[in-house]
């Protein structure tokens, strides 16, 4: 090998800044454990996430800019430390949908055309079944809701003063539609930067926000953020500030009285049907025949407006307040309902014929802590829905403390603003005034004079600190121009976090540990070699990944795992292929010669990882948070394999022979494995396809009536993964949630038998931004019973459960929409990647028939384990949802099998060269050659995979499983169906002799 010392240097260079990179990380855990060291000492009760997680903030807010090593203060080298992914550290994941129905309205000012209304009425409906942009399912039904009788730049749309410039009366629907376009893509450009704006004011190391193509998805990645209800709220802030005037209890408290005799007959239908099923499921044979009559005591109570709302009565002066009612967190849904019923509002007397009742943005525990309980205020509303001042009148925010040391946001206005509160405040003296931001009111004092200096402030009672940091971060970063909602969000605890990080890193030792000692008790010195060659591996994989802030997540660990089994395979064609020439008489340092030579291993190797790469490529593009992740490492493994392998390995043997050192590449124990092998495995393919074909046959039926188990993210809904402190019975937890959840949600142990993964579609289609709150308090008092002494803040996830743990540990959520768009990527994932290798392995191999066999391998073993997992899903123990994780698995399956197919297909191919003939002999032969290095990849590749299936943490095992299903199946197919197919599909070969 030419250029050693260039290699050599190389190598210590590149190591160097590995180590170099890998060492902030260390530091910056150093002083993460000095931060909880000083929590937990300092917590008055450590069993609380929330004040541990204030106590670590503190600590390292006072050490963020103290030197910790060499210069660097903490904040540097945090920033420079590698970055965990959710499934490690913690945090949540999501990605907003900027509203396009919205900012169409906002363009059309507020356009009151039928046609136009009715056109967005119908795109969104279209939408719920439909891949398409939403733009362009409106530019559909518009046409087909004017008919040619209005266009897009009608005057009362878009042909209105705010877009006067641009779009004048005379322009055609063609020539509108690029315009609306174009200010689209301006109000999705100015949602991202305001975005950008809050979360870098919000303090999380190395955030992540990015635009998703032009459909105004935005996705936000915070890992190691643990208050989750204080970022999505952050998130989809629209920062719409209104100021109005309120009505007060005294006002309203008649109409509530008359709207709940209203809403007794609204309801009655609803108890009538609720007794009726009662009946129907408690009555026996032998009531029913003797007729019983029930207790008076067994009548249903007759539900009304005051079941789900307590009404604030004023009873004399003293108590006259701008909150006019509270009711449960779970009960806003009914209560909004009521309210907005037409029967119900027709009551309304004419002085409070506009009124809009609006919640407080914060709930409180009730007086028994047994609730979470939420204040409603009567706002003064008008025809136009215009409030008195709006939010663009404030010039500036920021987080203070009133005269009694509590956090409160000052605002200053402008000079237009100034004036309006003056004169709103000195007309309002003695009455009460509400801060409304977003449809929340904030605060609803009582005003005590004229304010004319142009100040105000938004306070409230239970106001922390953050949260007054938060309202003056939207504020300054300004209002977005269309409201975003989370339609995808995966939320992971630190506890599980944690947890999964141990496991991993368990299971990444173990599986390294059994790589080294196999390669070792095979190979002797030269698998000592290899290992050499394996851990500098690694530690260029970690070197690159925290040189650029890749993240690290548990598939990417994965990633990384299955890359050794790559390197090791690597070393393995290189090994046999020199036993080979040495075998065949050859010197030993012509035999090394050989093996890393083009002719001998380095072919092989080089389209193996290029097929595989070509997937992780495929992996990348289509793929999302985890399974980016694992791509990433994955692709970077592939490289640094390559270069260890080739070139690291070689400086190793290469040495050795220079030092005259007897290399024999094997030991006592494996001298005489897989030697003189010749196995007729053509002869037996008629076999192979009988039983391959049943096995696939056997799991389509599977697939067809059985079905798959499609995970949330294929077919929408919420998942919830909820540990006890006691072994729990799913069958048992999901009749309990059935009843406040309406239907039964499906519920299975999630690992130890106290964890419980809950999946509902409860309200997934409802849209508005208390739904997530009010499913997840409903959850609470579904579980309530199984949960000892929980409260519902300590249920939520978020901050880390210490102790006996109880509560969602983690949480994703995704809406069919998107859940449709994530099911039709990995459809285009797997048939590009399949489309992609089919090609190269045609362009590498010049025959159709190579293509042809290995693709049909391909589909062999995608098949047989989607059939497995259909057969097994409901008895395995353990997670088998088809999902993108089992996307990502299908597609290193696909890689593996190829890589395993293409070493043999390099063999044949090599053989067929120095051959007159293509014959069924000479295909077994170039299997028998290979069978060694087949099995003993395999083999190594079984270990690493087991491994992590048995130590590496609940969320993986499913994940783990199809690699494992795929491995075993890959390594079958390769020699079973690949080369039979591609012999049977070879034109030029010469027929078998029938001896």
């Amino acid at each position: 090998m030419q250029n050693k010392g260039l290699i050599r240097l190389f190598a210590i260079l590149f190591g160097l800044v590995s180590l170099y990179q890998l060492s902030f990380t260390f530091f910056a855990n150093k002083v993460e454990k000095e931060a909880k060291a000083y929590a937990n000492a300092e917590a008055v009760d450590s069993k609380d996430g929330r004040e541990l997680a204030r106590l670590e903030k503190r600590y390292k807010d006072s050490v963020a800019n103290k030197e910790v090593i060499a210069g660097f203060t903490y904040d540097d080298i945090r920033d420079k430390e590698m970055n965990l992914g959710l499934d490690l550290k913690g945090g949540i994941n999501a990605i907003l949908q900027v509203s396009v129905k919205d900012i169409l309205k906002g363009l059309s000012n507020e356009s009151k055309n039928e046609v136009f209304l009715q056109a967005l009425a119908n795109a969104d409906e279209k939408q719920k079944n439909s891949q398409a942009d939403y733009l362009d399912i409106f530019y559909d039904e518009f046409e087909n809701a004017s008919n040619g009788s209005v266009k897009l730049s009608d005057p009362t749309i878009f042909g209105n003063k705010l877009l006067r410039d641009k779009i004048d009366f005379n322009k055609t629907n063609a020539e509108v539609k690029p315009i609306l376009q174009e200010e689209i893509n301006t109000s999705i450009n100015t949602a991202f930067e305001v975005l950008r704006s809050r979360i870098d004011k919000f303090g999380v190391v190395q955030p992540n926000i990015q635009r998703i193509g032009t459909s105004g998805r935005i996705q936000v990645e915070l890992p190691g953020a643990k208050d989750i209800d204080r970022v999505q709220k952050l998130l989809e802030s629209t920062a719409k500030l209104q100021f109005w005037e309120v009505y007060t209890n005294a006002d309203v408290q008649n109409f509530f009285l008359t709207a709940n005799a209203k809403a007794a007959e609204l309801l009655k239908g609803d108890a009538e049907e609720a007794t009726t099923q009662k009946k129907d499921s408690t009555k026996s044979e032998i009531d029913e025949l003797l007729e019983e009559t029930t207790d008076a005591t067994d009548a249903p109570t007759q539900k009304n407006l005051f079941t789900y709302l307590f009404p604030n009565i004023a009873q004399n002066q003293n108590q006259i307040s701008s909150l006019v009612a509270q009711a449960k967190v779970a009960d806003t849904a009914k209560v909004n309902s009521l309210l907005k019923n037409r029967e119900i509002r027709a009551l309304l007397p004419q002085n409070l014929r506009y009124v809009k009742f609006l919640w407080d943005y914060k709930a409180q525990p009730s007086a028994d802590k047994t609730t979470q309980l939420i204040g409603l205020y009567a706002i003064k509303g008008n025809r136009g829905g215009l409030a008195p001042i709006e939010g663009d009148v404030i010039a500036d925010a920021k987080q203070d403390y009133d005269q009694l040391s509590k956090p409160v946001v000052s605002m200053l206005m402008n000079g237009v603003g100034t004036k309006k509160w003056a004169k709103m405040t000195s007309e309002n003296v003695g009455k009460f005034v509400a801060v409304v931001l977003d449809n929340y009111v904030y605060t609803a004092p009582v005003v005590n004079g004229a304010i004319t200096g142009g100040s105000t402030q938004i306070s409230g009672g239970s106001m922390t600190v953050e949260e007054a940091q938060d309202i003056a971060t939207v504020l300054k970063a300004g209002k977005l121009p269309a409201p975003a909602r989370i339609i995808e969000a995966e939320v992971v605890g630190p506890s599980l976090g944690k947890e999964a990080i141990n496991a991993s890193m368990w299971s990444f030792g173990l599986a390294i540990l059994l790589v080294l000692v196999w390669m070792v008790l095979y190979y002797g010195k030269a698998g000592l070699y290899a290992n050499i060659a394996l851990v500098v591996n690694i530690l260029f994989i970690f070197g690159i990944l925290a040189s650029f802030n890749s993240v690290l997540t548990l598939p990417g660990i994965a990633g990384i795992i299955l890359t050794i089994g790559m390197s090791v395979d690597a070393n393995v064609i290189i090994f046999e292929r020199i036993k080979e020439a040495l075998n065949s008489g050859k010197s030993l340092f012509d035999a090394v010669a050989e093996g890393f030579s083009t002719k001998g291993a380095l072919s092989a190797i080089i389209d193996a990882n290029i097929t595989t790469l070509l997937t992780g490529i495929i992996l990348y593009v289509f793929g999302t948070g985890p399974i980016k992740g694992f791509a990433l490492t994955l692709m970077i493994g592939i490289g640094t394999s390559l270069f260890t392998a080739i070139f690291i390995t070689r400086l190793f043997v290469d040495g050795a022979v220079t030092k005259g050192a007897n290399l024999t590449f094997n030991t006592n124990l494996s001298k005489n494995w897989f030697q003189n092998i010749n196995f007729d495995f053509l002869k037996k393919r008629k076999i192979a396809y009988v039983v391959s074909g049943t096995l696939i046959l056997v799991g389509l039926v599977s697939i067809f009536t059985i079905g798959l188990k499609q995970g949330v993210d294929f077919k929408g809904g919420r998942s919830y993964v909820v540990r006890f402190n006691q072994p729990m019975k799913a069958n048992e937890v999901a009749s309990s949630l059935k009843e406040v959840l309406g239907t039964a949600p499906e519920v299975k142990t999630y690992g130890a038998d106290n964890q419980l993964k809950i999946t509902t579609v409860f309200k997934i289609d409802d849209k508005s931004k208390e739904v997530d709150e009010e499913v997840q308090s409903t959850l609470y008092n579904g579980l309530k019973p199984y949960l000892s002494e929980v409260s519902y803040e300590q249920f939520k996830p978020g901050f880390e459960k210490l102790g006996e743990a109880q509560g969602i540990m983690s949480y994703m959520k995704v809406d069919p929409t998107i859940a449709d768009d994530i099911k039709q990527s990995a459809i285009w994932a797997v048939l590009g990647s399949l489309l992609v290798v089919f090609l190269y392995i045609l362009l590498r191999f010049r025959k159709v028939s190579f293509s042809i066999g290995a693709v049909a391998a391909v589909f062999h073993d995608v098949l047989i384990v989607l059939g497995i997992f259909s057969i097994f899903y409901k008895f395995m123990p353990f997670d088998m949802e088809i999902g993108q994780s089992f996307i990502a698995a299908i597609l290193t399956v696909v890689g593996y099998s190829l890589n395993d197919t293409v070493v043999i297909f390099d063999r044949i191919r090599e053989y067929s060269e120095n051959s007159k003939t293509f014959t069924a002999k000479l295909v077994d032969k170039a299997l028998s050659s290979t069978l060694g290095r087949t099995i003993n990849t395999s083999l190594t590749t079984m270990l690493v995979m087991l491994a992590i299936f048995f130590f590496g943490g609940d969320s993986i095992k499913g994940f783990m499983f199809a690699l494992i299903i795929g491995v075993l199946v890959g390594t079958y197919s390769s020699l079973f169906v690949a080369t039979p197919i591609m012999f049977d599909a070879t034109k030029d070969k010469e027929k078998e002799s029938k001896n």
